[in-house]
């Protein structure tokens, strides 16, 4: 629900109507299981029993009143930008010159993700920090996500989706402000910057990937561990890559109905993108924040407008340009689906914003081609954590954030 006010932005806070719980509940108990070959674990995809404990943990213990409450103590809001709406938290240092900072999500991810670093950067002093780090967060729902639906048309890829963004921070009054990304925030966090480079004073990113573009040598001379990172992209299991990128209209029906299906649709990503990877996920984030990510998506019917960014970004010709060369694995489609047109998430001009990249032990990033691409001016190794740093080590993102806004400042 929503009060509009003079400025264009209005007052937003999350209530659910109580018949959809009802639903979910209904649903979750009436679910139809498929059949499993014995003996196969999670390596065609997520295991019968893992996934009935835990729907019914969702159906009977999960509590979304209680974490819908723990996500309005803190400041919504909605707005307006190119027909297009878009949701936000906006909570306020204590400290008036804080320096203003965007925090972008990816998928399968939400402003959930940033929840226990929103204390840390807004607050400094009271988590163990200096009062000069501290930031006014900005945190919005990405378009198609939660919230900031419906979509306005198609076409709402990385460039619009800055687009809109930095019209957002222009409307609240922010001249000067740094923006940080991860998965698909790190590809709209530096578009942001190649747009409003006036405005924005650093971009840092994690979760960032990284492609070849077909250049002489630059494969050449790579380290083992950028090897090994090479390795794990041209392996990586991009079902549902290649699902939200050709037919997210209809994988999103099952999703959209099934809330099983979007259950093991998220939890999957959940448990192979984070460290390690051979562990359940609620090992590596808790199993309730978990919960709150996939309903959230559920409750707000978002599993086709959230996949939409696949399409725009990786188009279905990039796609057949691979295999009509004869390039099928997945890397090669990679490649060129990821460098191959302006159709595709290809990287652009090179940013000329101060960037600080920050690699954890599941990212892909290759220091060439992120320098290739951006204005790295600062680059970390952590050797930990996983793909969703924000949730699974938030002591080290925070500790990278304020030591990179505090050099760019």
């Amino acid at each position: 629900m929503a009060n509009t006010t003079s400025s264009g932005i209005r007052s937003f806070r999350i209530d659910i109507p109580q018949a959809r719980l009802d639903d979910l509940q209904a649903r979750l108990a009436a679910t139809r299981w498929p059949d499993e070959l014995p003996g196969v674990g999670w390596s065609r995809g997520v295991p019968a029993a893992y996934l009935k404990e835990l729907a019914e943990y969702w159906r009977t213990t999960y509590d979304w009143r209680a974490h819908e409450a723990a996500l309005n103590t803190h400041p919504q809001f909605m707005t307006t930008i190119g027909g297009q709406n878009i949701h936000f938290l906006h909570v306020r240092s204590p400290r008036a010159d804080a320096t203003p900072l965007m925090l972008l999500h990816g998928w399968p991810g939400s402003v959930v993700d940033f929840l226990d670093v929103i204390g840390p950067l807004s607050d400094p002093p009271t988590h163990g920090g200096e009062a000069v780090d501290a930031f006014h967060l900005v945190i919005p729902s990405l378009p198609g996500f939660a919230f900031s639906t419906p979509l306005a048309g198609p076409g709402m890829g990385a460039v619009r989706m800055a687009g809109a963004l930095t019209g957002l921070m222009a409307r609240l009054g922010y001249a000067r402000y740094g923006v940080h990304g991860y998965d698909t925030g790190s590809w709209v966090a530096p578009e942001m910057g190649r747009q409003a480079p006036e405005n924005v004073i650093g971009v840092h990113v994690n979760a960032m990937v990284t492609f070849p573009v077909g250049a002489e040598g630059e494969t050449e001379g790579l380290t083992e561990a950028e090897q090994q990172r090479l390795h794990r992209m041209q392996n990586f299991n991009d079902g549902y890559l290649q699902c939200n990128s050709k037919r997210p209209q209809t994988v999103a029906y099952a999703l959209t109905d099934s809330p099983v299906g979007q259950l093991a649709w998220m939890v999957e990503k959940f448990k192979e993108l984070t460290v390690p990877e051979d562990a359940l996920p609620e090992n590596s984030i808790g199993r309730d924040r978990m919960l709150t990510e996939v309903s959230l998506y559920w409750l707000t019917a978002t599993a086709a407008s959230a996949a939409q960014v696949y399409y725009e970004e990786i188009s279905a010709n990039a796609w057949s340009e691979a295999a009509a060369d004869g390039r099928t694995d997945s890397g090669a489609a990679h490649e060129t689906a990821w460098s191959g047109g302006e159709d595709a998430w290809s990287a652009g001009p090179r940013g000329t914003v101060p960037t600080a990249v920050l690699l954890s032990a599941h990212d892909v990033t290759i220091r060439r081609w992120a320098e290739r691409d951006h204005n790295v001016v600062r680059w970390t190794e952590l050797g930990r954590g996983g793909h969703f740093l924000a949730m699974e080590a938030p002591e080290l993102l925070v500790s990278d954030v304020r030591g990179f806004f505090g050099e760019v400042r």
